[in-house]
């Protein structure tokens, strides 16, 4: 069986005179969840809309699942699950009948009492869609797009106002999905999730691919030395002292103080000798090294460091 689920080539996407996506590729594997990263107006809901059957592409191609999401939409309705951020639920519905209803759609679903307990909906069952909350309406949402046990399933933002206990049996949902052999793609604003959850990260700017791989690939595994000051310090002078290839960099922080980041590519460089070093240094200066911690780089650092610290107006 070929371990693609989604394949996208040269994919492009233009909206009268802008072009939302230009000429991205990614693939996403069975087995494995995919998440899809980038800023609002970066392209990701045209691309997934696309490969979800929703939209026509202006060129390249798509394959889900091996077929073509709009010449076989048909085929492919059965074995696709769409969690969309907004629920999609009628309002009068209420939660464990639109659920069987759901169910009743697919030859082999999920029994919908066993997904009412494990995302927390059990005593909201007979409640209608309107007066639930926006936890549960996303909880709901998401036991819709995988009653029917499909083979791939898209969620957008599936955690988005869940509390943490709620956050938590998602993200178990979704690890169970991966382990019976489903690829999932997620879209997510949230960086925790997808370096918690994701095989693969592909993140999208300007509608192009700006960087993948796995977290740890992305990450480097690369830890830090931060701390805060009042007084202002040459970063240059410092990255001297540091050993080569190291960077030191800055940024504002609470109360007009900054915060300065020392790391290095090379991680057995950073150790007891690459603090010892950072803190002698600012003691020589002086300069008060205030917060200082060591921490490893995570996905947002790299997400901000592709995609830019700047606010967007989309």
């Amino acid at each position: 069986m070929d371990t693609a689920a989604v394949e996208v080539v040269d994919l492009v996407k233009r909206y009268g005179a802008t072009t939302a996506v230009s000429g991205l590729t990614f693939s996403a594997r069975r087995g494995a969840v995919t998440a899809l990263l980038g800023p609002n107006g970066a392209g990701k809901t045209s691309t997934v809309e696309i490969c979800e059957g929703f939209r026509r592409a202006d060129g390249g191609r798509v394959r889900v699942l091996g077929l073509d999401p709009l010449a076989d939409a048909a085929a492919l309705k059965p074995r696709v699950g769409v969690m969309p951020q907004s629920g999609g639920v009628p309002t009068g519905a209420r939660a464990a009948e639109w659920l069987r209803l759901m169910a009743s759609f697919h030859a082999s679903p999920i029994e919908p009492r066993l997904l009412l307990e494990r995302l927390g909906l059990t005593s909201v069952a007979a409640t209608p869609f309107r007066r639930l909350s926006g936890g549960q309406q996303q909880r709901l949402s998401l036991a819709c797009a995988v009653v029917g046990r499909p083979e791939l399933v898209f969620l957008d933002e599936p955690t988005a106002g869940l509390d943490p206990q709620a956050r938590m049996a998602t993200w178990d949902l979704v690890s169970a999905l991966r382990e019976a052999g489903v690829a999932v793609i997620l879209t997510t604003h949230y960086m925790e999730e997808a370096e918690r959850l994701a095989d693969h990260v592909v993140v999208i700017d300007h509608g192009a691919v700006v960087a993948e791989g796995s977290p740890a690939q992305l990450t480097g595994g690369r830890r830090e030395v931060c701390f805060s000051t009042d007084a202002p310090l040459d970063t240059a002078l410092l990255e001297a002292a540091l050993p080569a290839g190291s960077r030191v960099g800055s940024q504002e922080a609470a109360g007009g103080r900054r915060e300065y980041t020392a790391t290095t590519d090379d991680p057995g460089a950073l150790g007891p000798d690459f603090l010892a070093t950072v803190t002698a240094w600012c003691a020589s200066a002086g300069i008060l090294a205030e917060d200082l911690r060591v921490r490893r780089r995570t996905l947002e650092d790299v997400f901000l460091e592709l995609t830019g610290r700047e606010l967007r107006d989309q």
